[in-house]
């Protein structure tokens, strides 16, 4: 044991357990995980006996039991063995409670008797002589057992119901539960079957039941079991724990001698099985426990709270077995428990196993995809919301116009709905639409305090990438409006260490919009986690939002932005009616063109600012005029008035917000400038927009800086060419019908960007199944030609899987224009850095001529020509941007995607490569319009002149004579035609 005092064999231990009013179980006190322990039964005394299963108590035997364990369990007490009696295999002792002999106790008390002296003299106390003075004295009293009341001793004998351990027949555990469930049941614990599982007795009923401690589950502590049986008997166990009950009739003396002989096999126990049953037993086993009823399972054992005292307070013994780890939380058994109950078991298993306590001796947390991001807070306004629990911030102390201003913030441990992608057909989830407008008409423009917690890298499991692209990493923080509604219904709980202001993901779960994520172990996660739980537990039991019953109204909206040019026009007049129109931009697009929402048209459409033209693509501060509208009017409720509609499908008009032309702080900023040919004097407010660029040239901000006042002419084609976007290009291929792709010539990403394919390793082909290019994917090919790798995308794919590295892959080059069949073998996966920069290859038209396609009358030589002119050589060509045919949608392969209508200048010759194919047959004009603006009646003038000289000395397509097509259109349609595969 613990210890001793000295050579007088006295010893010294804590109660664990009374097994009768006679006998104790004394465990030592020493610090090992399961200390010693005897079971010591009070010398020359012998209490009444408890009732075996299915017998009857003897009379007080309950009370004494009773009286001993309230006396001694849990106590320490000093205890010395007096005699044994091996044929038994049973210690006799004394034991004394500090100075008291608690035989004396027991005896004084009524509840045991003094056995007569044995047969040997050393099988006796050495207090004989005292407890039969005790005895005679509680005799005379009558207490205890000696009482002679009439009826005493019958009403002391417990009248047992139907066990529900066993033989379950005559216990009905559902009805049990159904009764008794939520209800606070007193009990005295009988048996700690393992950690987990205890059996007890119910008062004052004692109703005897087998209880699954809620929530938890321990390791079994091993048991004994019979190698096999005597022939004739059957053992069966009705017990989920295996007890095994013996029916058969009465034993002869042959097989009772063979029953004695049958072989004993101990059924090993789990890791710390033991430790786990001692851990329980030293709490509750004997001890007045509460129990609350959660439920039961098929084997008519009940699950339960079990909560034991200590001291003043009571705990929670399935929270005390996680904490200490010897058991861990199971779904399954905590059905009935509340949220919170839960919160703390998984957080006490999640500590247990940061610490590797007992059970977790050996764990080894998950591979995690996520990092912790440590002081990072910053402030900045909302200028888009992305989805439902993704918006974009532009930091307060980073400059405007700096590329790294404006942050991406994903929200931390929630998930809205998706809001699906019109390229690949998916539409939106449920409330998906509802999530995005809740946060955009709270959060956009105002301040809110940014928490940074964690970064992810999300791959293919998560869906939100193609299959050939690398794992990409997401930043994900909480953030805090800080001047939230003043009515209090966005009011979120708050903690002691947050940000100032009401956490964004709260209001969000609070209202059912979003749903808080289930973190794997070892997982970041929110800094918030319990109050988003919270949050989510209001909302599914107020049934809001994507919780409730009630379906949606289905909402449609027409995107006229991918619709052909004619439907844009059929939506006109209703648009002109209306004159101001409400609607909400959805996305700038450049400085003056926006995607925008009209709820009451039902439609989104491209809009441009009448009048007014931003720097085109690759021109100085292109960017910066993006980033100011995004800043200005992004996701914003605006008003619109459209004045018409051009060949592209894009509406012209005025737009305000808060009642400003956002036209004039765009060019006050010296980001824009008015188009003279428009036809200014049909643009409302021109005068306030006139005002604004003279202030921006005046103070010769941003395009005005070089400006000197009185070298611009105010009419004239001169002017009109200078504002025209002009670019130095290189042309890389050349399609049919006159149209060719180019690369910018000043642009330095293709030499950078072939520094980064020449350090990827591409020797290894991929695995077949490992790597599965879909349609639309970017990935990296090997160009036939000269077999260098280049980033593609794939246009068309085999059917099914990939079963064989021949299988073919037809794609086009993003960066050259050009087209070509492929093996699946000379394809490889492309990381995400590389594949998200934008192809470099330009799709261009020659402007104002229609040249033949190959099926059609000199449509070979035309080819052939063209390629002559701008292939033969490396050369550097001057391209003017005439115009842009945005019908063919976003780039899908060779071909399709947005056209510049350009005049291609070789400047060696000075000379246009329009003016040539024209003037040699090989093009003819388009039909001009009789509105056109002055400068394109000019380039139609000089060009007219090339293609009379063709038809007079009989060249090309004019051999025969002047040609007349009635299919000959107008240059939209023709262009949109063009835009086909």
């Amino acid at each position: 044991m613990a210890s001793t005092a000295g050579a007088t064999g006295w010893l010294r231990g804590i109660v664990k357990a009374v097994p009768s009013g006679d006998s104790l179980v004394i465990m030592g006190k020493t610090k090992a995980e399961i200390p010693p322990e005897k079971t010591v039964t009070l010398s020359s005394l012998m209490a009444p006996k408890l009732a075996r299963r299915g017998g009857v108590d003897e009379p007080f035997a309950w009370n004494s039991r009773e009286f001993l364990r309230k006396l001694c369990i849990g106590k320490e007490v000093n205890f010395r063995i007096d005699y044994t009696v091996p044929s038994i295999n049973r210690e006799f002792g004394s034991v004394f409670l500090g100075e008291k002999n608690v035989a004396f106790l027991v005896v004084a008390a009524g509840w045991a008797k003094v056995k007569e002296q044995g047969q040997q003299k050393g099988e006796v106390s050495p207090f004989i002589s005292e407890l039969l003075r005790l005895e005679e004295q509680a005799r005379q009293q009558g207490v205890g057992r000696w009482n002679g009341s009439p009826g005493e001793s019958e009403a002391s004998i417990r009248d047992l119901p139907p066990s529900a351990i066993g033989d379950a027949s005559g216990f009905d555990a559902v009805a049990f539960a159904n009764a008794k469930r939520g209800s606070a049941l007193e009990a005295v614990v009988d048996q700690v079957r393992d950690g987990s599982t205890i059996r007890v007795f119910l008062l004052p009923e004692f109703q005897y039941i087998q209880v699954l401690v809620a929530g938890v589950q321990s390791p079994s502590p091993g048991r004994k079991a019979a190698l096999e049986a005597v022939s004739g008997t059957e053992i069966t166990s009705n017990d989920q724990n295996g007890d095994p009950l013996v029916v058969q009739a009465p034993l002869s003396s042959a097989q009772r001698m063979a029953a004695s002989l049958t072989s004993v096999v101990e059924v090993p126990g789990d890791p710390f099985g033991k430790e786990a049953k001692h851990f329980t037993e030293t709490r509750v086993l004997h001890r007045d426990v509460r129990i609350v009823l959660e439920g039961f399972d098929k084997f008519n054992n009940l699950t339960g709270s079990v909560y034991y005292p200590d001291g003043e307070s009571a705990k929670d013994l399935a929270l005390e077995l996680i904490e200490n780890g010897v058991g861990k939380y199971v779904e399954w058994r905590s059905g009935s428990l509340e949220d919170e109950t839960k919160r703390k078991m998984k957080n006490a298993e999640l500590l247990a196993k940061k610490n590797r306590l007992r059970i977790w001796t050996n764990y080894v947390p998950p591979v995690s995809n996520s990092k912790a991001i440590h002081d990072q807070n910053f402030t900045g306004k909302v200028i888009e919301v992305v989805s439902g629990d993704c918006i974009v911030v532009a930091e307060d102390s980073l400059a405007f116009g700096d590329p790294s201003a404006e942050r991406r913030v994903n929200l931390s441990s929630i998930r809205a709905p998706k809001m699906g992608n019109p390229r690949l057909d998916q539409k939106p989830d449920p409330y998906a639409r509802d999530a995005k407008d809740f946060l955009r008409t709270r959060l956009i423009g105002r301040q809110v305090n940014v928490s940074m917690e964690y970064s992810r890298r999300v791959g293919l499991a998560d869906g939100t990438a193609p299959a050939s692209a690398s794992p990409r990493t997401m930043d994900f923080g909480s953030v805090f409006l800080i001047n939230p509604p003043k009515n209090g219904e966005d009011a979120s709980s708050g903690t002691g260490n947050q940000l100032a202001g009401v956490n964004i993901a709260e209001m969000l779960v609070a209202r059912g919009y979003a749903t808080v994520v289930r973190h794997r172990d070892f997982e970041e996660r929110s800094n918030y986690y319990d109050a988003l739980l919270s949050a989510e537990s209001r909302a599914i039991s107020g049934k809001k939002g994507m919780h409730s019953a009630k379906d949606l109204p289905n909402r449609h909206i027409t995107d006229l932005l991918t619709a052909s040019s004619k439907k844009a026009r059929d939506f006109l007049p209703f648009l002109q009616r209306e004159k101001r129109l409400s609607a909400v931009v959805e996305y700038v697009l450049s400085g003056h063109r926006f995607k925008i929402e009209v709820p009451k048209a039902t439609c989104s459409i491209a809009f441009s600012l009448s009048g007014v033209r931003c720097p085109g693509r690759g021109e100085p501060y292109s960017d910066e005029a993006i980033s100011f509208m995004r800043r200005k009017i992004m996701q914003r409720d605006v008003e619109i008035e459209v004045e018409t509609v051009d060949r592209t499908g894009t509406f012209l008009g005025t737009m305000w917000e808060s009642r400003t032309n956002v036209a004039i702080p765009l060019l006050e900023a010296g980001l824009a400038k008015l188009q003279t040919s428009f036809g200014l004097d049909r643009i409302p407010e021109i005068h306030l927009l006139t005002q604004a660029e003279q202030s921006a040239k005046q103070n010769k901000l941003k395009i005005w800086e070089n400006y000197v006042e009185g070298e611009e002419v105010s009419t004239g084609p001169t002017i009109e060419r200078r504002q025209k976007e002009e670019f130095k290009a290189i042309v890389t291929e050349v399609l049919a019908g006159g149209k060719f792709y180019v690369q910018y010539a000043a642009d330095q990403k293709m030499s950078a960007l072939a520094k980064q394919l020449a350090s990827l390793n591409l020797q290894e082909a991929p695995l077949i199944g490992a790597f599965n290019p879909k349609k639309g994917d970017i990935v990296l090919a090997q160009f036939s030609a000269d077999n260098s790798w280049n980033r593609a995308m794939i246009v068309n794919t085999p059917r099914g899987d990939v079963k064989s590295p021949n299988d073919k892959f037809e794609v086009f080059y993003i960066d050259y224009g050009n087209q070509e069949i492929v093996s699946y073998s000379h394809l490889r996966p492309l990381d995400s850095s590389v594949s998200s920069a934008p192809g470099l290859a330009q799709l261009c038209s020659l402007a104002f001529i229609k040249v033949p396609g190959l099926e059609d009358d000199y449509g070979q030589e035309a080819g052939v020509r063209l390629s002559e002119l701008v292939l033969s050589t490396p050369k550097e060509f001057k391209a003017i941007v005439e115009d842009k045919d945005t019908s063919g949608g976003k780039v899908k392969g060779q071909g399709t995607g947005t056209i510049f209508l350009v005049t291609l200048v070789d400047t060696d010759e000075d000379i246009s490569i329009n003016s040539i194919l024209a003037q040699e047959g090989l093009a003819r004009l388009e039909k001009r319009r009789r509105w056109e603006p002055k400068d394109r009646q000019q380039a139609f003038d000089e060009l007219e002149k090339y293609e009379t000289e063709a038809k007079t000395s009989r060249l090309g397509m004019w051999e025969y004579g002047d040609i007349a097509s009635d299919e000959e259109d107008s240059g939209p349609q023709s262009r949109k035609a063009a835009g086909k595969r």
